[in-house]
């Protein structure tokens, strides 16, 4: 199935892929994340929401790293447009060999904790969009979730208690993080039952292309 490139579920793989790229670099130049923050000039905190492909820090926290790391000319290749079609009236415009063809593939890690992960962080990024412009779906999640804390279960208590003050105070950055609390979150969430089933439906089958991988094909005529 194609992916249109304003997929959410397209730009959270390809921020998680970027942040998994940062931190594999980061190791394999040996410096620790002390070093790398103090370098960069950033808090701890900060560089682990990088490197987990966070879109809360800036472009330019994460253009801080990649100079760091000494691949800023990778963003260089994008904001200079390099794949340029050739001059006009010069040999290389006329030349009879087609274009250059740029081929990339993106693909989700298909091991079974990181691809459910990036499902759910793609439904609740899509609750929360919903939730933010319709008070009456908020006062929806707030009622299912009082169900299931009326109900007593003593497994999803902590989270529910927890997810009741987000609610309520709109502490959206807790449930759309990458650490480990936003995970388990998400999974005792009540915000799934905001979303229309096509909703539910487009998002699932966007995480199911990307499994298989998404291609994209430009020759440098597409670059102008």
């Amino acid at each position: 199935m194609p992916v249109s490139s304003n997929s959410s579920v397209l730009q959270l793989q390809l921020l998680l892929q970027l942040g998994d790229r940062l931190k594999r670099l980061r190791k394999s130049q040996g410096l620790s994340t002390v070093e790398m923050a103090k370098r960069v000039g950033i808090s701890r905190t900060t560089l682990s929401a990088i490197e987990a492909g966070d879109p809360a820090p800036s472009i330019g926290t994460y253009l801080r790293v990649m100079s760091a790391l000494d691949i800023v000319g990778d963003l260089a290749l994008l904001a200079g447009g390099v794949m340029r079609p050739a001059t006009p009236n010069t040999a290389a415009a006329g030349s009879i060999h087609n274009a250059p063809l740029v081929r990339i593939v993106v693909s989700a890690d298909t091991s079974r904790h990181r691809i459910q992960d990036l499902q759910s962080l793609a439904l609740h990024e899509e609750a929360v969009r919903r939730v933010r412009a319709d008070p009456a779906l908020l006062q929806q999640a707030q009622a299912v979730l009082q169900k299931w804390l009326d109900a007593r279960d003593q497994r999803s208590v902590s989270l529910w208690v927890e997810w009741k003050d987000i609610l309520e105070h709109g502490k959206w950055r807790k449930v759309l993080g990458r650490t480990q609390r936003a995970q388990e979150l998400r999974q005792a969430s009540p915000m799934a039952t905001v979303l229309p089933p096509e909703v539910r439906k487009r998002i699932l089958r966007e995480v199911r292309a990307l499994k298989e991988g998404v291609v994209f094909e430009n020759t440098c005529m597409d670059r102008q």
